[in-house]
């Protein structure tokens, strides 16, 4: 309860603060008078100044430097009255302290230094002597040791509020991550069953009064275009709202499924090579990129009937290369789908180019260099 107040109120903990240093003040000053040898007991004058001295810590938090010049002069003067002796020095004590942790050290230093000199003007002019005695010193130990103090606590809090910072941070680019690796998942999924569906409902549309089986069987493929791709959704929604379940984890092993896909949307899709076996995150990749470029074919290859794909497995690496033979004349502007193969490319290590085939035209190839971790190593050792 102390804590959410203090958390609501500043002004509780200084108050607070305040109290206890004014308390055990006057109660120190007060015994010094009955107990210490020759002095006389804490008039009213002195309990006076005494408060308020102590008062000044209610805004030692914003205004350190004035209040620490303030009360170090009254603290002298306080001692160099008839008043007895108590722990004033308290006061300046934690004024220069705030001082350090505000501003530094070297304020901190240049500001003690220089109230040590004027103390010093102060003696000679109330003595008429260059004397010091011995104890001055004290006052020097006294001062090295309060900004010691408050430039290692400064130095702390500051290392603490760092590495609050980099935690932070750290927690902003994993969130932007996750938001980044979802996008990509729910952008291939609708973008490719949505691009599927396109095309089965034009070709239903077109042949359902002359060739209704035909219709029949492209409504079938929409119906399951569409339930693959709710399927996915749901599980990446499951993640956006548990962050437990885990997002849909395609692989190369679904190959024939997406190349049929592409297949019932007219396409004739010829497959080169094999992958063989690679990682799950490689396969997961190279089957994303590979999804997004069929799905580009449907959607924006002009006149595209053919689409050649090529698995290169060499030791260390995996190479994809999806190439159509579509009437392209200029490369395309890119947008999330180039950018997201990029990016799934990127986080292995790998890269993605695409472009035209040729600068007169005759279709727009994908190719995307996926390093394969590990192997090249073990190929060196053997």
């Amino acid at each position: 309860m102390q804590d959410w107040w203090r958390a609501r109120n500043p002004w509780f903990g200084r108050v607070f603060r305040t109290f206890v240093v004014l308390v055990f003040t006057l109660g120190a000053t007060s015994a010094a008078g009955r107990w210490q040898p020759g002095a006389h007991p804490l008039s009213a004058a002195g309990a006076a100044w005494l408060v308020a001295t102590v008062l000044t810590l209610l805004v030692v938090h914003r205004y350190p430097l004035p209040v620490f010049v303030v009360t170090a002069a009254s603290a002298y003067a306080f001692y160099a009255s008839p008043e007895p002796g108590g722990p004033i020095i308290l006061v300046p004590t934690i004024a220069l302290f705030m001082l350090t942790r505000r501003s530094g050290p070297v304020v901190a230093g240049w500001t003690g230094a220089g109230v040590l000199v004027a103390g010093y003007a102060a003696h000679v002019i109330t003595t008429r002597s260059f004397a010091i005695a011995p104890s001055a010193g004290v006052f020097v130990v006294w001062l090295a040791a309060v900004i010691g103090i408050g430039t290692a606590v400064r130095y702390q809090f500051a290392a603490l509020a760092a590495r609050r910072e980099q935690a932070v941070e750290h927690r902003h680019r994993l969130a932007e991550q996750e938001r980044l690796q979802i996008a990509r998942e729910v952008h291939d999924v609708v973008a490719h069953s949505l691009a599927m569906i396109n095309v089965q409902a034009g070709v239903a549309a077109h042949v359902a009064d002359r060739r209704p089986e035909q219709a029949k069987e492209a409504l079938l493929n929409i119906k399951a275009a569409s339930a693959s791709a709710l399927n996915d959704l749901r599980a990446t929604l499951a993640v956006l709202r548990s962050g437990e379940d885990k997002a849909p984890a395609p692989s190369l092993s679904q190959l024939g499924e997406l190349l049929d896909h592409a297949r019932s949307a007219g396409l004739e899709v010829r497959l080169h090579g094999d992958a063989g076996d690679v990682p799950a995150p490689v396969a997961g990749a190279a089957y994303r990129i590979l999804q997004e470029s069929l799905t580009n074919v449907v959607r924006h290859a002009d006149g595209a009937q053919h689409v050649d794909v090529h698995l290169d497995r060499r030791p260390g690496s995996l190479t994809l290369t999806v190439r159509d033979d579509g009437r392209a004349t200029t490369a395309p502007t890119p947008g999330h789908g180039l950018r997201g193969m990029n990016e799934r490319a990127a986080a292995l290590g790998g890269t993605v180019r695409a472009g035209l085939v040729s600068a007169t035209g005759g279709g727009f190839e994908v190719r995307a260099e996926l390093p394969v971790k590990g192997e090249q190593a073990r190929g060196r050792e053997q």
